[in-house]
């Protein structure tokens, strides 16, 4: 077993390309995750055990949101546990990368925990607002389900571009491109980015602040979803054979 520095050297070696990832994730999340990775690699652990750590942080963080009372000591331990918990959610495929133990059930249980947590963060929203909201109306309530739809099919939706996209992808001329990687569109992802997103919580102790902020990142990640769905519809309708 290597260094910790050999380590990290090896997995910014077999680090995924930065197309299409925003830029916390390619300057903040990565790097975390990269740390964690090595830390778990020194520790011998597996990443389906990561990705479990990685639950275990996350699901900690979205139960106080709904069992306790919004404060500002909350909001930074919330917010810290969620942004370590999705720090291991990068650790877990690096891990795999670097030790060649990935497999499709690893994938899958990454899916089913990245899947649940999204299905989570929003209900444990909802039940915060309706347990200690005190809202304007209870339309707010509303908020909460919708955020929770976008961000549902976003997420089904963009795996089922990519995996009904890889066996166009596998008959491709073996001398085609990809695109370079875009600083401008990376910066134009910031706000779809869970880690962003993350960010929100930090507003907790402001219960007005915290309505307000997380009521913009509904309108944005709305936005971006019709956006998605669009150019992902395009691009495997451009896939059918001739």
């Amino acid at each position: 077993m290597g260094s910790t520095g050999t380590v990290l050297r090896e997995l910014r070696g077999a680090q995924k390309s930065a197309k299409g990832v925003s830029l916390y994730s390619r300057y903040v999340n990565r790097p975390a995750g990269r740390v964690l990775a090595a830390g778990a690699y020194r520790a011998g652990l597996t990443p389906n055990q990561v990705t479990l750590v990685s639950a275990l942080f996350t699901y900690a963080a979205l139960a106080a949101v709904a069992l306790v009372e919004p404060s500002w000591t909350l909001a930074l331990l919330v917010y810290a546990a969620l942004a370590i918990g999705f720090a291991f959610d990068s650790a877990d495929g690096q891990l795999a990368r670097l030790t060649g133990r990935g497999g499709p059930d690893g994938e899958w249980l990454d899916h089913v925990v990245d899947c649940g947590k999204l299905v989570l963060v929003h209900t444990a929203v909802l039940i915060s607002f309706y347990r200690f909201g005190e809202l304007p109306s209870d339309a707010w309530l509303l908020l909460p389900l919708g955020f929770q739809l976008a961000a549902v099919v976003n997420f089904c939706a963009g795996l089922l571009r990519e995996h009904l996209g890889k066996a166009a992808a596998a008959g491709a001329p073996a001398g085609s491109t990809t695109a370079p990687v875009s600083r401008v569109r990376a910066v134009g992802l910031l706000p779809a980015d869970y880690g962003v997103f993350c960010l929100v919580f930090l507003l907790l102790g402001a219960p007005g602040a915290f309505r307000a902020g997380y009521a913009v990142l509904a309108v944005v990640h709305t936005l971006f979803l019709a956006a998605f769905l669009t150019k992902w519809f395009r691009e495997l309708r451009a896939l059918r054979p001739g």
